[in-house]
């Protein structure tokens, strides 16, 4: 079995923004496509389009309507993956030591070499992080696109994960969270970023940043003079003159 490092000399990981997913899921196929082509054996997919389809995913994303006790109910959307933890217990479950985690950087991987396919690390994180490639019977799970951070043929603003680069609305970030003056630590601190399930001991390095409160409805918002959409400043001016010739 894998021993955890004491300490890690920085600890990358993802902070996710639950306010501005929109639950797209350009998320899921990025790193899908990534992941598939590069580290470790592809995610495969197994009777895709037969009655039984099943494949690997390294992140998904999962939407709740959630019901809050003064104001009207929303739609959070969750997205999840490894949150590289510090007291990671699928590396010290691990029988063959194929699962570990780096001292240099605090993220969790998998030797596929060494991996047996047995599942005990699915069974062990409480966070349902980990997946077996139905095709390759190996134990895949996110990496932080470990082949992308540290790649130096790639430009600068490529060097994130793929996940992070591709979302739409920015609710993903990427950093080191052992610094505090970085920007995913202050963003952190900011926003009030919280642990998933801190209940299980586990030390997630990743955080999510909570959903602000919603506006409510206005019922009587019908009732209101409208609001003036015209044109402002000089057109406005134009417009205006225009009417009296």
């Amino acid at each position: 079995m894998t021993t955890l490092p004491a300490t890690t000399d920085r600890k990358l990981g993802l902070v996710i923004d639950l306010d501005t997913c929109v639950g797209c899921h350009a998320c899921v196929i990025a790193c899908k496509g990534w992941n598939t082509q590069n580290y470790g054996a592809p995610l495969a997919d197994a009777d895709a389009y037969g009655a039984e389809p099943v494949g690997a995913f390294l992140n998904r994303v999962h939407s709740f309507e959630v019901q809050p006790g003064d104001g009207p109910a929303q739609i959070v959307h969750f997205p999840k993956s490894c949150l590289h933890c510090d007291d990671a217990p699928c590396v010290t479950v691990c029988p063959t030591g194929a699962s570990y985690k780096r001292a240099e950087d605090g993220i969790v991987l998998v030797n596929e070499d060494d991996c047996i396919g047995c599942g005990l690390c699915a069974w062990a994180c409480p966070y349902g992080a980990r997946e077996q490639d139905p095709v390759e019977k190996v134990m895949k799970k996110c990496t932080l696109c470990v082949d992308r951070i540290y790649n130096d043929t790639l430009p600068p603003e490529d060097r994130e994960p793929a996940c992070v680069r591709t979302c739409p609305t920015g609710a993903r970030h990427f950093g080191d969270l052992a610094d505090p003056e970085s920007a995913v630590s202050r963003l952190v601190a900011e926003r009030g970023g919280f642990d998933l399930m801190p209940e299980q001991g586990t030390a997630p390095v990743n955080k999510y940043l909570p959903p602000r409160d919603r506006d409510t409805l206005d019922v009587l918002a019908p009732l209101l003079p409208p609001v003036d959409e015209g044109p402002k400043g000089f057109l406005g001016w134009l417009d205006r003159t225009l009417e009296r010739i």
